[in-house]
């Protein structure tokens, strides 16, 4: 294909246009936001103890003493599911007895909750937890819903860059936030927790399509100069707003089912941006409709109060499409070098999403109020993403992700020597920690798609992107572990991350190369022998006369 950038580089850089599509696109990602992570909310679990029937008849003491103590997290307090055995409190009640005086409570026998359970209201004022009883011997189903949003993720990774390839990426933007749209909403009349979850996986499936579209869309429309803006601060920052926005949503709101038809609507407003986008061209010349192309970059002109030249795409007819060696999945682990590259990036991308996921959904659990720290959780992403853009910008990109992969990992792993009272200490290490891992984040995009040649890039970053929704459905599990030890996520957590930051140097510096465009001319990993010819390793003489550099080009 002739070069696009060319042919349209008289609509300049920064016009109205661009800016329109620059915000448009990005405010589409708000409501992404808010619904990847408000299970976090949604099956919130209050403070709960068995419930004792009306006809129980005891006296009052034995009603204050019939649920008994149990160390949780460091702290004692009243058994979750565990209450002792109502029959036995019923004839010591009857008998005129005294728990603890005449009765030694630690001989008595116990039974589980057979009347149910009662609820903290302090906190929220229904969850899908307290609506459909997700504690104690059901307290699995709470992890496995989330896990289940981010394996819809993981289905719509699949699916959503075929889709977008196949129907256009403006159809499929609009398609998918209909479907996060309307499935949020049926989410609200589910009548079991089965329903509910069938739903969300549809959910997860309809938010990472749309997340996808609208990147492509913006990155094949704005200009090289934006595009990496709009890669790396555009989209991430809107998608923090609406993390921010997540919990001023759960505080005014306590009930889940109005929680989530709040979060569903703000969906609705992006209906007029079907009238407002458009389709993107490169995608309209890539399949052979030039003509439709070419309106879209004469609106774009007038937009900007630019005349069109009389012909634009009329030399596209002669573009050349040479014949090029076809690649599949198998040619990630071709050679000796390639395979340590993606056996690595795997890990690392995986590693790094349980990191993330697994804080932000842990939020809940750390001291205070679970809402302001829902926010402190967001509003941290902002200045990580701003400090990844600066890194990206202007040092390795090696030694800058593992920079802020130490201090993620280290600072959580310092958490369990804090003193039980300090626990704003707490709270600002575990949000440093994810300012670190954030950070690293939204650096191992452009490390990674640099470390790959152009013959299997998309390949090498969406195989990554996979090991990251992976990790995202076990993050859940590792924030599960806090109710053996409340340490134990951080440990774990801490420590793989700290590995990764380990591993990461081990990989070739990309920062100021030129990008690889066959395997061969690869950047080589450090120890590694590979066999291959002087001419396959020697990068042209017009690539070194004017190198592409993603961080200044593309992303």
């Amino acid at each position: 294909m002739q070069d696009y950038e060319g042919v349209t580089a008289f609509l300049g850089e920064w016009g109205p246009f661009q800016r329109l599509i620059f915000f448009l696109l990005s405010a589409s990602i708000v409501p992404n936001g808010f619904t990847g992570l408000s299970i976090v909310f949604l099956a919130g679990a209050p403070e709960h103890r068995c419930r004792l029937p009306p006809s129980a008849n005891l006296s009052r003491e034995w009603l204050n003493a019939s649920i008994p103590r149990e160390v949780q997290g460091g702290r004692e307090g009243p058994s979750r599911c565990r209450r002792y055995r109502l029959e036995s409190l019923a004839n010591f009640s009857a008998l005129g007895l005294q728990p603890g005086r005449d009765v030694d409570l630690s001989q008595l026998e116990q039974e589980t909750c057979l009347d149910g359970w009662e609820y903290s209201r302090e906190l929220y004022l229904s969850t899908i937890v307290t609506e459909w009883n997700l504690v104690c011997d059901d307290d699995w189903k709470a992890p496995l819903t989330a896990s289940l949003f981010f394996v819809g993720v993981l289905v719509g990774s699949f699916i959503s860059g075929q889709l977008s390839d196949k129907f256009g990426r403006k159809k499929v933007l609009f398609a998918t936030l209909g479907v996060q749209t309307g499935f949020s909403f049926l989410q609200v009349f589910s009548t079991s927790w089965e329903m509910f979850s069938v739903l969300f996986v549809i959910v997860g499936m309809g938010q990472i399509s749309n997340y996808v579209a609208a990147f492509v869309l913006g990155t094949e429309i704005l200009g090289k100069t934006v595009r990496i803006i709009f890669c790396t601060l555009g989209v991430c920052i809107f998608y923090a707003v609406g993390y921010m926005l997540l919990p001023l949503f759960a505080y005014f709101i306590r009930d889940w089912r109005m929680l989530l038809l709040a979060l569903t609507l703000p969906g609705l407003l992006c209906i007029p941006l079907w009238w407002v986008v458009p389709e993107s061209p490169r995608w309209l010349i890539s399949q052979g409709r030039v003509q439709e192309a070419e309106i879209i970059i004469r609106k774009a002109a007038n937009t900007n109060g630019i005349t069109a030249p009389d012909v634009i795409f009329d030399p596209m007819e002669e573009m050349t499409s040479q014949k090029q060696e076809t690649h599949n999945i198998l040619d990630l682990v071709r050679t000796k070098n390639i395979r340590f590259v993606t056996i690595m990036s795997v890990i690392i991308w995986m590693i790094i999403s349980v990191g993330y996921f697994g804080l932000s959904l842990d939020t809940p659990n750390l001291h205070g109020d679970a809402y302001i720290n829902c926010f402190l959780s967001a509003v941290i992403e902002v200045p990580a993403y701003i400090i990844a853009w600066v890194l990206l910008r202007n040092l390795p990109r090696r030694y800058s992700m593992a920079a802020a992969l130490f201090l993620g990992g280290c600072i959580l792993l310092f958490i369990q020597l804090v003193p039980p009272h300090l626990h704003i200490l707490s709270i600002i290490l575990v949000m440093l920690g994810k300012f670190g891992i954030t950070s690293s984040f939204s650096m191992v995009y452009v490390y990674t798609a640099e470390l790959y040649p152009t013959v299997v890039r998309n390949m090498g970053v969406g195989a990554s992107s996979m090991a990251s929704r992976l990790g995202s459905i076990l993050s859940p599990y590792f924030v599960y572990l806090g109710v053996y030890d409340r340490f134990l996520p951080y440990i774990l957590m801490g420590s793989l991350t700290v590995l990764t930051g380990i591993l990461t140097l081990f990989l070739p510096e990309s920062y100021g190369t030129p990008l690889p465009d066959t395997i061969e001319q690869m950047l080589r990993v450090k120890g590694l022998k590979d066999r291959q010819t002087s001419n396959s390793t020697r990068i042209s003489k017009d690539e070194e006369e004017s190198p592409v550099i993603l961080k200044s080009t593309a992303f």
